[in-house]
């Protein structure tokens, strides 16, 4: 086989292949591994060309003994961090390096570290304090009522706290679960949000906010999950309670159906705004993942799981809606849902 037919059939395959020669030159590469290693690497010394030990190794490994190995390759593209998989296999023309992009998997497998590590955090504080506080109704406040019943409230609360922590987990895995089927049902957004509304009365007395509703939708349906719609306006409603100001507002606005952009489609939007402190423009764009708080010890205090917004987010996308959050520290904060509205299909005229 000639060189060129040999470059030839290498550019046939969309995965990064090197083939090293026996002089230990790089002889062939086509364009994706050029895209990977940087060009001007034909003729090149491997060591030159790949520059990473482990891999370097396991080529020099494979020249010798003609045995097939494996190896990684860590990369960069668009300024974030890359893995691959290298299988490195002995040839009549040398050594092929063939490389599978891993990240996806790497990135996947990070996130699940990170989940179980966030959840094992977040269950720890309650049951330090629920042990804890056994212990001591068992040893020094057998007796005495007053502490037995101070101890028992806070119990109270952080066995609610864990409660509402694997409760908002199950709600994030079904969404999760369900987040490739779009829901079909018709749901008026208005009667959504004057339940939600009415369901939490008691919160909202509470905390003295006044919530004002301004409906422009003029009965328009959605195409949704009532169920999944109402937690949405619940979240957003809630998190407007807990981080806004007491004795504050919260203005609520469904606007008219018209054409969204974002959409490329007929939708309306929900914007649920407070009055509350704000929040600082670097942690916008990190509200919706998993347990992120812009202040640890109070979302804690008040009972946030953080994963409220996170439920919002996958509910939101599952919709094939669109979430966008505003704020102005020392005026508040926006939350602005489109949805698609609902349409009939026409049937045709026979």
């Amino acid at each position: 086989m000639t060189p060129d037919t040999t470059a030839a059939l290498l550019e046939t395959i969309p995965t990064p292949i090197i083939l090293i020669g026996r002089d230990q030159t790089v002889h062939a590469m086509n364009e994706p591994a050029e895209r990977l290693i940087g060009g001007h690497m034909k003729g090149r010394h491997y060591i030159t060309a790949l520059r990473q030990p482990y891999l370097l190794d396991k080529v020099e490994q494979v020249l010798r003994n003609g045995e097939a190995a494996d190896a990684r390759y860590l990369g960069r593209d668009a300024g974030r961090d890359t893995v691959f998989q290298v299988h490195i296999a002995n040839s009549p023309l040398g050594v092929v390096l063939s490389f599978k992009d891993k990240t996806a998997d790497e990135d996947i497998g990070q996130l699940r570290r990170d989940f179980v590590a966030n959840v094992s955090h977040e269950l720890r504080t309650p049951l330090t304090a629920l042990t804890g506080f056994i212990e001591t109704l068992r040893g020094a406040a057998k007796s005495d009522p007053v502490a037995q019943d101070r101890f028992l409230s806070i119990m109270e609360r952080e066995a609610g706290r864990m409660t509402r922590l694997v409760d908002d987990l199950l709600s994030l895995s079904r969404v999760e679960a369900e987040g490739r089927v779009r829901p079909s049902d018709k749901v008026d957004l208005s009667a959504v949000v004057s339940a939600t509304i009415a369901n939490l009365e008691p919160v909202l007395g509470q905390s003295n906010v006044q919530i004002h509703v301004d409906d422009q939708s003029d009965g328009a349906l959605v195409q949704g999950d009532q169920n999944q719609l109402r937690q949405v306006v619940s979240n957003l409603i809630e998190n407007a309670v807990k981080y806004g100001h007491v004795d504050g507002n919260i203005f609520i606005f469904i606007t008219t159906p018209s054409h969204e952009v974002a959409l490329r489609a007929e939708g309306l939007r929900l914007i649920v705004r407070d009055d509350g402190p704000g929040i600082a423009p670097h942690h916008l764009a990190r509200l919706t993942e998993r347990f992120y708080r812009v202040d640890s010890h109070r979302s804690r205090e008040i009972g946030g799981t953080g994963l409220g917004l996170a439920i919002v987010k996958h509910i939101v996308n599952r919709h094939r809606g669109r979430l966008q959050i505003d704020s102005v520290e020392g005026e508040g904060t926006i939350f602005t849902i489109v949805l698609p509205t609902f349409f009939e299909k026409q049937m045709p005229v026979t």
